[in-house]
């Protein structure tokens, strides 16, 4: 394994909650995870707007105290353009966040979803 490759599971702790999100035109799915895949939200949507966003991000912050985690990891398959308006929030709001390649992910983005 590469140096590249390690650093990108480093950025998955025991203290991280990962959001997988299943990106769409006008409603987003997203599941929480732990650091070894196991579901501690399911599959819940929110839409594309602001308020959408905003619920999101109140979520997250809720998740984050339940279960006592200090970092957040948003990961996504850049659907089309749809994905831009979400990237720009995170990034307003400093929440880091990945772009996942769709031939990387297989079916286990789109099998968590789906819990």
């Amino acid at each position: 394994m590469n140096s590249n490759t390690n650093q990108k599971i480093n950025q998955v702790s025991e203290k991280t909650l990962v959001i997988g999100i299943d990106i769409a035109k006008r409603t987003h799915y997203a599941c929480a995870v732990d650091e070894r895949g196991r579901v501690l939200q399911k599959s819940f949507p929110f839409s594309q707007t602001r308020e959408g966003f905003d619920t999101f991000y109140e979520r997250i912050i809720a998740l984050r105290a339940t279960h006592e985690k200090s970092d957040v990891l948003v990961g996504f398959e850049p659907t089309s353009h749809y994905w831009m308006n979400l990237a720009a929030y995170l990034c307003a709001h400093g929440i880091p966040f990945i772009m996942v390649n769709p031939h990387h992910t297989g079916q286990s983005l789109n099998f968590l979803i789906s819990l």
